[in-house]
């Protein structure tokens, strides 16, 4: 890879890391592994960078090896699970208080309407700027803010 490419997939990841982390993150179990995974997705896409022509593309390639990387892990840590008679001695983690908040905020985001649901996903879960999604949605940068303050203020309403 040519000096110009790696710093350009340097660039890339500075930009980019954050998003992808919070994607890593969904789809780990806690947030070491989160960075496992995104390291591991962001290895093999330095190796394919030279191949990778549409750069607007270049996130959906990331994610698509964190979700294949993710399920490779998920079938060898499987092997390594035998069932048995004995309960282990130490308590295992609950998550429920975790899964709990996340299905309360998912019935939240389901009560808003789908313009302010769309604005506050990509604000929030897509880390876009509000320049980014008045582009994407084809609004002002103006309606952008005035759009997530308002689904932000009906979701504190309701929890």
């Amino acid at each position: 890879m040519s000096a110009t490419r790696h710093e350009e997939f340097r660039a890339y990841v500075a930009e980019r890391r954050p998003v992808l982390l919070r994607a890593a993150v969904r789809l780990a179990a806690d947030r070491g592994e989160a960075e496992d995974l995104l390291q591991a997705a962001l290895a093999k896409t330095y190796l394919a960078w030279d191949r990778i022509q549409d750069r607007a593309a270049v996130d959906g390639y990331v994610r698509r090896a964190m979700v294949n990387t993710q399920i490779s892990w998920w079938r060898r840590r499987k092997l390594d699970v035998y069932p048995t008679d004995r309960l282990p001695d130490r308590p295992v983690e609950d998550h429920a208080d975790r899964s709990e908040m996340h299905d309360a905020l998912g019935r939240a985001l389901d009560r808003l309407p789908e313009r302010q649901r769309l604005a506050v996903m990509l604000r929030y879960y897509e880390d876009m700027s509000e320049r980014e999604i008045a582009e994407a949605l084809g609004v002002s940068v103006g309606t952008v803010k005035s759009t997530v303050s308002r689904a932000m203020a009906r979701l504190r309403e309701l929890y």
